[in-house]
């Protein structure tokens, strides 16, 4: 077996190994001859390299133009030299003068193997570029190397990553050696390699625990419909089977909370609201303020999505949560503003809306107190549309007749 096709060999292997093409590892053999016998001879020479694709065969040879009288001995060859070296020629055309590759071979291959090399290095960084941009939004395992500015290091293997103290939770500490599981943020290129950035702040390391532990979200026979979190206090996450034989509360949970557990502990301690989905907002928002119980739902406000919450006095505290981020969760949760209140509030304010309407109309003279009572319970307190009803508007509520409606529209037309 020849040095050639050994050569051939080698840079086939590379083409398989480090996924080079050969042309291009060819191109870089050729360029460094060029470069080697320019550096042997001088910049300013003409010259061509090539290696046969086939047998690995180099071949290189400089090039001259013919002229009558020659000025540049580098770039030119006179017509008689010419003859004689290719047996026939003309003036102005170019002449290729093959040349000894082994003078400067040596050379040439130094060049190559530096250049190859960093070919290699490139090519490597790319295909690991090209994996790990693959892997946004996955999770990875690593070991904490090193930290850097309150940032973590992470050995991935192959490669490093970073952990920026932005996507780290506030209560969690890593050691250096610690295996550490995150979520790929993002991946970018940069000078000294795959600009990976990890992760364990966002919901969809949270998303990605649970794609792993139950295997009916992986089948999609159960769905994560939304997700919200903030990172070591609490996540909230809405769930909808597409199998009415599947519970996706109880899936996600597992029995006696065997397959939650291992999420929990791997995210500190931190808690997880399992919420049914419902397309019902009333059930969706009662459920969103897990683990509190609900009394009552009220739409304030559909086009703004606005909704009242009354909740037992003693469960005031648990819908609200510590520093409101249960209450805040089920709104970003189901994209609804929600006003919790407790029943002791709630019976408060009604109570303060009567008496500012018995206020409002004891400002008409003459009415007796179960006049006002009366005209309170039906909601007639507005004085202004008192004045503009006729008798017959009024003559229809409990003991309230002729003379009595006159009376109030009377009353009502004074105050004005």
């Amino acid at each position: 077996m020849s040095e050639k096709s050994e050569l051939l060999m080698v840079l086939e292997q590379i083409e398989k190994d480090k996924k080079i093409k050969k042309e291009d590892i060819l191109a870089v053999i050729e360029n460094a001859l060029v470069s080697a016998y320019k550096k042997h001879v001088g910049k300013n020479v003409n010259v061509e390299a090539s290696v046969d694709p086939q047998a690995g065969k180099m071949t290189a040879n400089v090039i001259k133009v013919v002229v009558k009288d020659v000025q540049n001995p580098l770039l030119e060859i006179s017509l008689q030299d010419a003859k004689k070296l290719i047996g026939t020629s003309e003036v102005d055309c170019e002449v290729k003068i093959p040349l000894d590759t082994q003078d400067f071979s040596r050379i040439a291959a130094q060049t190559a193997k530096q250049v190859i090399v960093q070919k290699i290095r490139e090519s490597e960084k790319d295909f690991l570029f090209d994996e790990m941009k693959k892997k946004i939004g996955q999770i990875i395992n690593g070991v904490v190397y090193r930290t850097l500015n309150k940032n973590l290091i992470v050995d991935l293997g192959k490669t490093e990553a970073i952990l920026p103290s932005s996507e780290q939770v506030f209560k969690e500490k890593f050691n250096v050696g610690q295996h550490i599981k995150a979520i790929v943020l993002k991946v970018d290129k940069n000078i000294k390699g795959s600009g990976i950035v990890l992760s364990r702040a966002s919901a969809e390391l949270v998303r990605r625990l649970f794609e792993l532990e139950v295997p009916e979200i992986y089948e999609k026979v159960v769905e994560i419909v939304n997700i919200v979190r903030e990172p070591g206090t609490r996540t909230k996450i809405a769930v909808i089977s597409y199998n009415p034989k599947v519970d996706p509360v109880g899936a996600c949970v597992g029995v006696k909370g065997a397959r939650v557990k291992p999420i929990i502990d791997e995210l500190r301690g931190e808690r997880i609201d399992l919420v049914l989905f419902s397309n019902d907002p009333i059930k969706y928002i009662s459920a969103s303020l897990s683990p509190a119980k609900v009394i009552s739902v009220t739409i304030i406000s559909n086009d703004n999505k606005q909704a009242e919450v009354i909740v037992s006095d003693d469960m005031l505290s648990l819908a609200i949560g510590k520093n409101g981020h249960n209450v805040r969760l089920a709104a970003k949760l189901t994209g609804w503003h929600i006003d919790v209140k407790s029943e002791s509030q709630r019976k408060q304010e009604s109570q303060t809306k009567v008496e500012s309407k018995i206020q409002t109309l004891e400002k008409l003279e003459g009415l007796s107190e179960k006049v006002i009572e009366v005209l309170v319970n039906a909601g007639f307190t507005d004085i202004e549309k008192l004045a503009s009803f006729s008798v017959d508007d009024l003559t229809t509520l409990p003991g309230i007749g002729q003379k009595t409606a006159e009376k109030i529209i009377e009353a009502a037309k004074r105050t004005l």
